[in-house]
């Protein structure tokens, strides 16, 4: 499998670095890494233009906005219906992440929701979009493994592949 390789070890100590401290300014950063300014600068600029680096939503922890409830909602989605289905899903403030899928199944998406009763009406919603045939909602228990990129950017960093 050939995959195309974006960060160089540099780039993966910068955003290492961001990471740590995402406040930290570039002056900083150049000066913890013992790299230039202009280097950091260059170098996070070009991530962030080519959309390497992704939104600061990230950081927004759910509960904080009143959302304390995590589902997951499998769909099954007429095909032809598929760009109309994403819009509509994106419409909902809810639905906080959709991916398609390959299998039985087309889309997952996840949601949020401020307690059961709110799932119950974001999960209408979300059969109610014209073009999804069937949906299964599951609530998630627990975040065992929160989502990170760091175990990959040291990998990186320290020059190996795999």
């Amino acid at each position: 499998m050939n995959s195309e390789r974006t960060f160089d070890a540099t780039d993966a100590r910068i955003l290492l670095a961001l990471a740590a401290d995402p406040r930290a300014t570039v002056v900083a950063l150049a000066e913890q890494l013992g790299l230039s300014r202009n280097t950091v600068q260059a170098r996070v600029a070009r991530m962030e233009q080519s959309g390497a680096l992704g939104s600061f939503e990230r950081r927004i922890i759910p509960r904080a906005l009143g959302h304390p409830l995590t589902a997951f909602v499998t769909a099954q989605v007429n095909q032809h219906q598929l760009a109309d289905v994403s819009k509509a899903l994106a419409g909902i403030a809810e639905v906080v992440e959709v991916f398609g899928l390959s299998g039985d199944t087309d889309l997952l998406v996840r949601v949020v929701a401020a307690d059961a009763e709110d799932l119950y009406r974001i999960a209408g919603q979300i059969l109610a979009v014209p073009g999804i045939e069937r949906t299964t909602t599951a609530l998630a228990m627990r975040e065992l493994v929160p989502h990170r990129l760091t175990p990959l950017l040291r990998r990186t960093a320290e020059g190996s592949s795999r």
